[in-house]
């Protein structure tokens, strides 16, 4: 057993980046229009439970409860990449911003897969 799980989140590089993320798509959809509130604010809540479920995850006992919240974070990650490819092609982000936030998706993806494969 590892025990990555009683650590501070905060040591985490994957959490980091990830919170970062969520502040990243936190600016760039201040500056769109109420008319798309509704991908908006579900790209938000995407990109913050990324970082909390991580967060979350480090809080309990053992690995195997821990990996159940990487588990949630990387579905978190892959509707925060869906909703970001809709803002995109319905043209409510620009393409070379959105890329941007795709790049740090992935990137944040890949360390949480990483990351499970450790837990596990």
């Amino acid at each position: 057993m590892l025990l990555i799980a009683v650590q501070n989140y905060r040591n985490l590089l994957v959490w980091r980046k990830a919170h970062h993320l969520a502040l990243c798509v936190r600016q760039v959809t201040d500056s769109v229009h109420r008319d798309n509130s509704g991908v908006i604010t579900q790209a938000r809540r995407a990109a913050i439970s990324i970082a909390s479920n991580i967060a979350e995850g480090c809080t309990r006992g053992s690995d195997r409860d821990f990996a159940k919240f990487v588990q949630v974070a990387i579905a978190s990650a892959t509707e925060l990449e869906y909703q970001l490819e809709y803002a995109r092609d319905a043209g409510i982000i620009k393409r070379y911003v959105v890329q941007a936030l795709l790049d740090q998706v992935v990137e944040v993806r890949r360390m949480l897969y990483g990351l499970l494969k450790r837990l596990r």
